[in-house]
């Protein structure tokens, strides 16, 4: 584990008050992150934010569009930052993108790289977006990962389920926090 990092993506105010489903998210992030720490595995944050004004956003990309008319990530905004059940610490690093993935609009490679981590364990919201595409981006810069299943969280439970359960194995170690945790634990 001496190379990997756990990202925890896009836990921001104003997207868990979307989709925060009561069953305990939070929480078990939170053991993440502290195992991880415990363990010596660097944690980063990675918040989507937009500048004043939204020179990132095409028209044309409906996604951002809808997020704009929706009033998320204007970054200085009170729901644009991190949750504080899961704040950063000392040490840790928060990177800006502006996009779905993390590493899009972003320095994360660049973090990542003079660390040089080879290896991402995956949390976030939502499963179907910020992990979703996230996860393909790393596939493509050839980072081992694994998907904390029971850390990422999306609003629609049947779209989390198939990514969890029928996708992501394809392509990332998926396992759940507890698993993880005893995995990394220090001997």
């Amino acid at each position: 584990m001496a190379n990997s990092a756990l990202l925890v993506l896009d836990v921001q105010r104003d997207v868990v008050a979307i989709a925060d489903d009561g069953s305990g998210y939070l929480p078990r992030l939170r053991g993440a992150i502290d195992g991880a720490r415990a363990a010596g595995i660097p944690v980063i944050y990675v918040v989507m934010g937009l500048r004043p004004g939204d020179p990132e956003v095409s028209p044309r990309n409906k996604v951002m569009t809808n997020v704009l008319r929706a009033g998320l990530f204007a970054e200085g905004a009170p729901g644009t930052e991190i949750h504080h059940d899961v704040a950063p610490q000392q040490g840790d690093v928060v990177v800006t993108k502006r996009r779905g993935s993390a590493f899009s609009g972003s320095d994360l490679d660049l973090v990542l790289r003079a660390r040089d981590i080879d290896s991402l364990v995956l949390t976030g919201i939502a499963t179907s977006a910020v992990v979703l595409s996230t996860l393909w981006h790393a596939i493509d810069l050839d980072f081992d990962l694994t998907v904390l299943a029971d850390a990422c969280l999306d609003t629609d439970p049947e779209v989390h389920r198939v990514l969890i359960e029928k996708l992501f194995p394809q392509w990332a170690d998926v396992v759940a926090v507890e698993d993880w945790l005893k995995a990394i634990a220090p001997q």
